[in-house]
């Protein structure tokens, strides 16, 4: 069962009247709010069936999530009431400073909205298992390609809502959304926060394509790096080895090197791996940036003795 947290009613009231012409609906912030954490917990309940050794962790996530929406939807409501709308007090005596003052508030609390998206993805996570994409893994080309097609996917989706709602003025019938789901969306539309005319804000469409953008890249890159193969090469203090089938750049020495050796080595991201007894770290051109930078600072030890 779902656990809700208190919206001020009375502080999402005074916030429709400083913004708006609309009657306020009583309930209805509530209402947003238990959406959202219904959803939530719809995800917690399958959770517990399909993966239960997850439970216990799912229902601490749920339960933060339910406080923290509650908490940012309060802040939101407060800041909305704090100064009216130009279109709603008139330009007379309009207290421009208040409203500066409640746009940057805007600002941090849209981060914070943001941050709150990310968490539920988290949950949402836990029944699927997706985990962070390693390079190392021997799957990773074929996960970073499932990756893009469903980003690809959920972002023909959010537009082909988008255009049903701008041609058919309401989201009943979109082929593209469950009944929950348009109910959901319907909420957001008329919350104070959903600034723009359409179900999926612009903002959402550029993230979740920035995504895209950031994934294809690190496809490309693992697919050039591992179309190179495995190269070794030597200097008079260690060798190299770019290892592509693990995704790390290798440094070995001959025997233990010296404290102020290992000391460099940690200062430029090298960690002792006992497993494969050398120092790496990820391959990565910033890698192979730090270790032209360790055989300079060896060589100019070198010099100094």
């Amino acid at each position: 069962m779902p656990k809700y947290y208190e919206i001020n009613e009375e502080t999402a009231k005074a916030a429709n009247m400083a913004n708006s012409f609309r009657d306020y609906i009583a309930g209805s912030a509530a209402e947003i709010y238990q959406n959202y954490v219904d959803h939530i917990y719809e995800v917690l309940e399958r959770i517990k069936e399909e993966k239960p050794h997850l439970a216990e962790k799912a229902e601490g996530m749920a339960d933060r999530y339910s406080r923290k929406l509650a908490e940012y939807y309060n802040a939101y409501y407060r800041n909305e009431a704090s100064c009216p709308s130009i279109l709603v007090s008139g330009r007379a005596n309009f207290p421009v400073r208040e409203k500066e003052k409640q746009n940057r508030r805007r600002e941090s609390l849209n981060k914070e909205w943001r941050y709150l998206e990310g968490y539920a993805k988290k949950i949402e996570n836990l029944l699927t298992m997706e985990q962070p994409i390693l390079s190392s893994d021997e799957n990773a080309i074929e996960l970073l390609r499932d990756k893009i097609n469903k980003l690809e996917a959920e972002q023909a989706k959010m537009k082909a809502v988008n255009a049903y709602y701008r041609k058919n003025k309401t989201l009943d019938g979109c082929p593209e959304l469950t009944s929950k789901q348009i109910e959901i969306l319907k909420a957001e539309m008329i919350s104070n926060y959903h600034y723009e005319n359409k179900p999926f804000m612009s903002f959402q469409l550029s993230n979740n394509n920035a995504v895209i953008k950031n994934t294809k890249k690190r496809l490309d890159e693992l697919l050039r790096v591992k179309e190179d193969g495995t190269r070794e090469r030597e200097n008079r203090f260690f060798k190299v080895v770019e290892n592509t089938e693990l995704m790390r750049l290798q440094l070995i020495f001959e025997g233990k090197p010296e404290p102020e050796v290992r000391d460099i080595l940690k200062s430029n991201g090298f960690k002792w791996s006992p497993k494969n007894v050398c120092w790496q770290r990820q391959l990565t051109e910033n890698a192979k940036y730090s270790a032209e930078k360790v055989f300079r600072e060896l060589e100019r030890n070198e010099a100094e003795l």
